[in-house]
């Protein structure tokens, strides 16, 4: 029986913990959150609600929870770059974390950072952006970027989820925008008023809004090779399974110079034809059961058993699929 830990994941995890059981029953899958209703209470062996604590305080927590409940293999969410930060500490009371080095760890899940490495190392194309901490850089930045591209977008650099993404859209008010999902649109007299309530803010990166199709490429190295699991994403409610050989051959530079070893999520947009680095996500990401189920290859469970010293044979059928998910009711308690 092997413990196994994944601590405040997003709701979709409860995907990812059905693919670790997958003719699998030797785990013991322990699930905490800050959410004591979380979903994914109703797939766990033991459930937990994870106190709120900074940084430093969160990582001496998930050290005395691994003491305490005997985890052999911590799978983290949250805190992640802290705890890889920490990873060695881990290691020296046995438990094994399914996470990559601080090294390359801190570059990818800084925006600008991870934007210099594609471009220092030419994967992929890098759309033009500015980092801005200022409402006089922002409007700078904002009429230099607009005077070539149509629309212009902005998000904090430390951001996960795309929470504080924003498209700049100047048709927000009136008639027309009751046809248009608001949620993620502001003016830019909006944002400029936003943002001018402090003299200095946190780094924001601006750069021109890519609509077209997002590529969203499941990954995880192996002995046998790259699994490189690309999803079409568009404003559907379904996803394609498309096997781009440019895309793939991008994923494939990009292990080559990152080296990394835990499974990752690299997504890409297109603009004009032009597939266009976006962000790398050093985890498991919140639709991989999309790409597992259409193609085959259990990416949890291989990165399970790779982690546990176990090589693990997988096939990719490679076929072209249309795939979607349903909500269905859990009863939860």
């Amino acid at each position: 029986m092997v413990t196994v830990w994944l601590n405040h994941w997003f709701s979709t995890a409860w995907n990812i913990i059905g693919l670790l059981r997958e003719n699998n029953p030797g785990l013991c899958i322990i699930g905490t959150n800050e959410n004591e209703y979380s979903v994914i209470r109703t797939v766990c062996d033991q459930w937990y609600r994870e106190p709120v604590l900074s940084s430093e305080e969160y990582v001496d927590f998930c050290l005395q929870f691994c003491r305490e409940h005997g985890v052999e293999v911590f799978i983290p969410r949250r805190g992640m770059l802290k705890i890889s930060e920490q990873k060695h500490r881990f290691e020296e009371i046995g438990v094994k974390v399914m996470l990559d080095n601080y090294d390359i760890v801190s570059i990818l899940n800084h925006k600008e950072r991870a934007y210099k490495f594609f471009k220092e190392n030419e994967i992929a194309a890098v759309p033009d952006y500015h980092i801005v901490t200022t409402p006089q850089d922002f409007i700078s930045a904002y009429n230099e970027l607009s005077g070539k591209y149509k629309q212009v977008c902005f998000k904090f650099a430390k951001d996960e989820g795309g929470k504080s993404f924003r498209l700049i859209d100047n048709q927000r008010k009136g008639y027309n925008s009751l046809f248009k999902k608001q949620n993620t649109r502001m003016t830019l007299d909006d944002a400029m008023a936003a943002l001018s309530e402090k003299d200095e803010f946190s780094p924001i990166m601006i750069m021109p809004f890519l609509p077209d199709d997002e590529i969203s490429v499941d990954c995880l190295d192996t002995a046998r090779g790259l699994i490189a699991l690309p999803r079409v994403k568009g404003s559907s409610k379904y996803e394609i399974i498309r096997y781009d050989d440019e895309i793939t051959d991008m994923c494939r530079k990009f292990q080559k110079k990152a080296g990394l070893s835990c499974p990752y999520n690299i997504q890409f947009k297109y603009l004009d034809g032009i597939p266009y680095f976006l962000e790398v996500n050093t985890r498991m990401s919140g639709g991989i059961q999309m790409a597992c189920y259409a193609s085959g290859v259990n990416i949890p469970q291989i990165a399970l058993k790779k982690l546990l010293g176990e090589d693990c044979e997988w096939e990719n059928n490679y076929e072209e699929k249309i795939i979607s998910q349903i909500l269905q009711p859990l009863i939860i308690e």
